[in-house]
């Protein structure tokens, strides 16, 4: 007798896993590319000061080349998670790196090709924003097919955890390069680390067969088969599936407000302070916190907890709690109780990498990239919106309490939604495979 179609596909996901050496091997690889994505992204904030007294850019003219790399970061999400449910999530990451690598260490050649320095920069940090706009989609495609569910939650905190590394990496060794030897040292350093990396997952973890037949696929736009389409609109028929992408989007508005308010925060509420602790402090707290969210949401879902109360839990603590700890920086007046409610509220928010994160690769493991990507596009541009939102009000009230207030509220909107109707059943199976 045979099997029913959705557990004979169940069956045949099984067989494509990673063994676990080779989830261990991928793991430490996808943690240094994670790392040096975000060496890659914030090397021009690093950089931009000693840029704008190069090439006499003012502030206005500073801020178009910073910002610029977010316009090519919301136009890949979708793409980049469509691709890597189709081709591969790995061969994906592999390609978008040597191209972004090689653009960040080629970044100070860009800059002396003309006297339009300006109109160069901006040019290669959308270019920059396009092809890592790709990155963690096609990262959750990868994880959704090649890991177990079980395992699930340590291995995308983990990978998660070098968003934090590359940040302490840039903010110390780029700091140290660009006062020994000039802002072009900190993209060499980068883009050439990027470039590396490529090599070496090129030579041992990926055949080269696999990515000559996905170089095929991209240059001749093969049409897919009927059973790799996506399910539109059984998805996105599904209250889960909002719930998700709606928690997502609070989840990265939060934190993309604190991201972009907290330097100037403590700069301003602590005139004498030192920043490399406001600035180094929280993200140390980070990394730990963000591997011990992934073995505690493991752990529980070993012991027997169900899924989706083991991903509740999660978004409890990185929405809900972390949101408690946002609301105290508004009403506390000591640098150092600031700088633990800063710390707290950002490494709790890494809690959110064992909670919807994972949770979009229970919804739809066949298609878990493309969701994402749609669920990451929405949460950059709401935490565009979500940053402009707070320099308004902290213009109009003169005080911090409200752009805390307003962190608070977006958590906790998306937090009472995924409690309510968050689920982690499968809902991509269909018996027709078809595009609907």
């Amino acid at each position: 007798m045979q099997p029913p179609p959705d557990e004979a596909r169940k069956n045949a996901a099984q067989d494509t896993q990673w063994s676990r050496p080779e989830c261990q091997a991928w793991t430490g690889a996808l943690l240094l590319g994670t790392c040096l994505l975000y060496c890659a992204r914030v090397s021009m904030p690093v950089c931009s000061v000693s840029m704008s007294q190069d090439f006499g850019w003012n502030k206005k003219e500073a801020g178009i080349v910073l910002s610029s790399f977010f316009w090519g970061y919301c136009l890949t999400q979708i793409v980049g998670g469509h691709l890597g449910d189709r081709i591969g999530g790995e061969k994906v990451i592999l390609l978008s790196a040597s191209a972004w690598g090689f653009i960040t260490a080629a970044t100070p050649m860009l800059a002396h090709l003309g006297s339009t320095h300006l109109v160069f920069m901006t040019f290669s940090r959308i270019l920059t924003g396009l092809l890592q706009g790709v990155y963690f989609p096609a990262l959750t495609s990868l994880l959704s097919q090649k890991v177990r569910e079980s395992e699930r939650g340590f291995t995308y905190s983990t990978v998660g955890a070098g968003s934090q590394f590359g940040t302490l990496v840039t903010g110390a060794v780029g700091s140290l390069l660009l006062d020994w030897y000039g802002w072009q040292s900190v993209f060499y350093f980068s883009g050439g680390l990027t470039l590396l990396w490529v090599c070496y997952v090129y030579r041992y973890l990926l055949s080269e067969q696999d990515l000559i037949l996905a170089l095929g696929v991209l240059a001749q736009g093969l049409p897919m088969s009927q059973h790799t389409k996506v399910p539109w609109r059984q998805l996105f028929r599904k209250p889960s599936v909002w719930a998700v992408i709606f928690s997502q989007l609070s989840s990265a508005c939060s934190f993309f407000i604190l991201l972009s308010w907290l330097p100037t925060f403590f700069k301003e509420t602590f005139p004498s302070s030192k920043g490399w602790i406001f600035n180094v402090v929280p993200w140390l707290v980070a990394i730990p916190a963000s591997l011990f969210s992934g073995f505690l949401s493991d752990h529980l879902i070993s012991q027997g907890y169900r899924t989706i109360t083991v991903r509740k839990f999660m978004q409890v603590m990185g929405l809900g709690l972390s949101s408690i700890f946002a609301l105290c920086l508004g009403h506390t007046s000591s640098f150092c109780k600031s700088v633990v409610f800063a710390s707290a509220s950002i490494g709790l928010q890494t809690f959110n990498h064992s909670g919807i994160s994972v949770n979009i690769q229970d919804l739809a493991p066949s298609c878990a990239g493309f969701l994402f990507g749609v669920a990451n596009t929405a949460g950059a541009l709401a935490g565009v919106v979500g940053v402009c939102l707070g320099g308004y009000l902290i213009e109009t009230t003169g005080s911090w309490t409200s752009v805390f207030n307003l962190v608070a509220a977006i958590s906790s909107l998306g937090l009472c939604t995924f409690l309510v109707f968050g689920q982690a059943k499968r809902v991509d199976l269909s018996p027709a495979h078809e595009d609907l």
